[in-house]
């Protein structure tokens, strides 16, 4: 790959040969000053940009050396990233510049769209917030005394590492954007068509690469990158509520499993005529957490029944609990071997051969707290007590940080009344056909589709509606 500098590298020896140079390479030596000069995509033209004269190249290469030892440091401290005219990416959304479609080949278009993403990928990521954050870790990573407690010191300087790299790859963007701006205007002056070509194929990738990081601001809290276990719970209304909290849970599976997450059941105590009281499934990929969290809470099905032989309508809740799978070690709850009861019983539901003749399932209650976890799905013995211990482990985990950061207080809540007005979302499949959050007032019109697993819709403008009243 060629970088940024090869491009402005053979504009500075063609500004050399020109009459009047001087504009053109004073504007070129800032832009290699830049203390976070852009690595851009090269282009089938980029062996033309490296300059063949072996004493220019080397004088070039040179400067670029020195301006990074005296430059950086003071460029650094600037609060916001501009370019040569002294623009910055809020004066380029100022100008309200009109955004195309990707294929257009107007650079403000891309110009534009690029700082609207960055501006939105900040709103998202709560940057103010983060920066000061930021700021009380770096105080507390300086401090002499921090390696006193190992695990503090651990959980501190990972929170550090990560917002720092969130803060770098977002000034990242912003300077790559301003660069090739000051080099689409060079090479505009100087009629080079096939770097203007480049840049402006530049500024696409980059636009492309800020897309998918709008969606990735959405998940910027804790614990969101994390595995998670995703529980269902029938509410009242008997077997109508118990088949409609396996639509929700066979809702999730598909949903699982469109994403590319790895679906699991773990737990599944099935109703008497149909349907289930209460499963469930664990989602194993990356951001699981950050997008299930969205769908904490009560779910409503107004329906004709089947199972009312005067097809009557009826109103059915089942819950929804969404508990993270905690990879930092340091945060998780420590459980001792003496505040638990095992017990071990026949295992129910078709089964096979080996699971409905012994006492293969397993439950753990941990007494203190009085929480338990059921598993009865695998085949032995050993394997539900290590999954039911593991779903234990995550519960705990959630009741201990609830209680240190209130975090997470739905999952409590959402279990604790499963009935009209606590519902966080409406399917309608008679008389008409609709689904609404009650949350955001976004709605569907086609319940089956979303009955089919997806819901990505629903999650999306869940989590940006949230980010928006956090702002606020």
């Amino acid at each position: 790959m060629v970088s940024f500098l090869s491009k402005a590298s053979s504009l500075l020896l063609r500004s050399c040969q020109n009459p009047k140079p001087n504009r053109n390479i004073r504007r070129l030596l800032s832009i290699l000053s830049s203390p976070t000069p852009s690595s851009s995509v090269a282009s089938s033209h980029a062996r033309r940009w490296i300059p063949r004269q072996g004493a220019a190249f080397r004088e070039i290469s040179r400067w670029r050396e020195f301006c990074s030892r005296e430059f950086c440091s003071s460029a650094a401290e600037e609060s916001q990233a501009k370019n040569l005219d002294g623009m910055t990416v809020d004066d380029i959304v100022a100008k309200e510049w009109t955004v195309l479609e990707e294929d257009a080949s107007d650079w403000k278009s891309h110009a534009a769209a690029i700082a609207l993403s960055i501006q939105l990928v900040k709103k998202r990521m709560q940057w103010k917030k983060m920066l000061i954050r930021l700021d009380q870790l770096s105080m507390a990573v300086s401090k002499s005394d921090i390696w006193d407690d190992p695990v503090y010191a651990g959980r501190i300087c990972r929170e550090h590492g990560l917002l720092m790299g969130k803060m770098k790859e977002v000034n990242g963007f912003e300077q790559e954007l301003l660069d090739h701006i000051d080099m689409l205007k060079l090479a505009r002056e100087e009629n080079d068509s096939d770097i203007e070509l480049d840049c402006i194929s530049s500024l696409i990738q980059i636009r492309r690469k800020l897309k998918e990081k709008e969606l990735e601001a959405l998940l910027s809290g804790n614990n969101d990158s994390y595995s998670c276990y995703i529980e269902v719970q029938a509410g009242a209304g008997g077997t109508e509520s118990m088949d409609w909290a396996s639509m929700i849970m066979n809702m999730y599976k598909s949903w699982g499993e469109r994403r590319g997450y790895i679906v699991t059941v773990v737990d599944e105590m099935p109703g008497e005529i149909a349907g289930i009281k209460r499963a469930t499934i664990k989602v194993d990929g990356k951001y699981a957490f950050g997008y299930a969290k969205a769908e904490i809470g009560v779910h409503r099905l107004v329906r004709i029944s089947p199972f009312d032989s005067a097809k009557r309508r009826h109103t059915s809740f089942s819950a929804v609990a969404v508990i993270p799978i905690l990879g930092d070690l340091s945060s998780r709850y420590k459980i001792n071997d003496s505040d638990l009861r095992i017990e071990r019983f026949r295992s129910g539901g078709a089964g096979g051969q080996h699971a409905n003749t012994t006492d293969s399932a397993v439950r753990i209650v941990h007494i203190p707290t009085g929480i338990t976890a059921t598993c009865q799905n695998e085949r032995s013995q050993h394997q539900n007590k290590a999954s039911a211990m593991s779903v234990l482990q995550c519960r705990l985990d959630q009741l201990e940080m609830a209680r240190q950061a209130q975090m997470n207080s739905e999952h409590t809540r959402s279990l604790t009344d499963i009935s009209w007005g606590n519902q966080i979302r409406s399917y309608v499949l008679h008389p008409y056909q609709m689904v609404k959050d009650m949350r955001t007032n976004f709605e569907v019109s086609d319940p089956y589709s979303v009955l089919e697993g997806d819901i990505d819709c629903f999650i999306l403008n869940f989590l940006s509606t949230s980010l928006e009243k956090d702002e606020d």
